[in-house]
C-alpha cells in the first residue's frame, strides 16, 4: 500500500465532531440526569488539555531532549495518581505512596521491556514511541489500579467481621484477606480481558487505526497492536498486582490485628 496523505481536520471540521457532544448533553438534559454540567466541563478541559499537549509535543519532538520526556512522563504518572485519588472515595491507607510505587514498578518495567526489548528503536528516548507508548499503558494501568485499589477496600470494609473471624482463629493477615485480594484482582484484570476477547471482531483499536488512517500497512498495524496489548495486560497485571500485595498489609498492624476503621 502506497502511503496516503492524511486527511487535516480544521476547526469547523472538529466543530460538526463537537455537535456530538452537544447532542449528549441535550439528552442528558432531557432525561434530567444531573451531569450536564460536568459532561460539558469534561469535554471543554478534553479539548484544551488535548492541544496543550499536541502543541507540547510538537516542540518535544523537535527538542528531542530525554530530560524533556522525561519530565513529561513524571507529569502523566503525576496526573494518573491525582485522577485516580479523586476518584475512589474510600482511600486505603498510604494510598498515593502504594499506588505511585506500584505504578512506577510495573508501568515503568514494562514499558522499558516494551521500547527496548520488543521495538527496539534508537535512541531510548526517542518521544515519537516513548511516550504515546507510555500514555497508552499508563492509562490502562491507571483504569486497573483504580478497581483493584477500589475493590479491595470495599471488600475488607464488607468482610471486616469474616475477617476478624478469620484472625481469631489464628489466620494470619494474608490469610485472612485472600478472598479479598483474589476478588480484587479479578476485578482489576476484567476490563482488560473483556477488550481483548472483542478486538478485532467486535472493535477495531485506536492504535491500530491510528496507523491504518496514516497509511501504514494493516498488517504492520496488526502487530504494533498485538505488542501493545500485550505490554498494557502485563502492566494491568503487575501494577495490580503490586498494590493488592502492599495494599492488604496496611489494614493491619503488626500484630495480625485488623486495623480500626478511621
Amino acid at each position: 500500500m502506497e502511503n496516503q496523505k492524511i486527511i487535516n481536520l480544521d476547526l469547523i471540521n472538529l466543530a460538526y465532531a463537537y455537535g456530538l457532544i452537544l447532542l449528549a448533553i441535550a439528552l442528558a438534559r432531557l432525561q434530567r440526569i444531573g451531569q450536564e454540567g460536568e459532561m460539558l466541563w469534561a469535554s471543554v478541559r478534553m479539548v484544551i488539555q488535548l492541544f496543550a499537549v499536541g502543541y507540547l509535543l510538537h516542540l518535544v519532538f523537535a527538542v528531542r531532549s530525554p530530560l524533556a520526556v522525561i519530565a513529561i512522563l513524571l507529569v502523566m504518572s503525576g496526573f494518573s495518581l491525582q485522577v485516580m485519588g479523586s476518584r475512589i472515595k474510600r482511600k486505603m491507607p498510604d494510598f498515593y505512596r502504594v499506588m505511585g510505587t506500584s505504578l512506577f514498578i510495573g508501568c515503568g518495567g514494562v514499558t522499558f521491556l516494551l521500547c527496548g526489548l520488543v521495538i527496539g528503536y534508537s535512541p531510548w528516548y526517542d518521544p515519537r514511541y516513548l511516550i504515546p507508548l507510555a500514555g497508552m499503558i499508563i492509562g490502562n494501568s491507571m483504569n486497573g489500579a483504580s478497581l483493584a485499589a477500589e475493590r479491595l477496600s470495599a471488600e475488607i470494609y464488607e468482610r471486616r467481621e469474616e475477617i476478624e473471624t478469620a484472625l481469631c482463629l489464628g489466620a494470619t493477615a494474608r490469610q485472612a484477606s485472600e478472598t479479598a485480594v483474589r476478588l480484587a484482582f479479578r476485578a482489576a484484570l476484567m476490563p482488560t480481558m473483556n477488550t481483548m476477547a472483542a478486538m478485532g471482531i467486535v472493535s477495531l483499536p485506536g492504535m491500530m487505526t491510528g496507523q491504518i488512517l496514516s497509511g501504514t500497512e494493516p498488517i504492520v498495524a496488526v502487530r504494533y497492536q498485538i505488542a501493545i496489548m500485550c505490554a498494557i495486560t502485563g502492566a494491568v497485571a503487575i501494577t495490580s498486582f503490586l498494590i493488592l500485595l502492599q495494599g492488604y498489609q496496611r489494614y493491619f498492624n503488626n500484630a495480625h490485628q485488623l486495623k480500626d476503621e478511621n
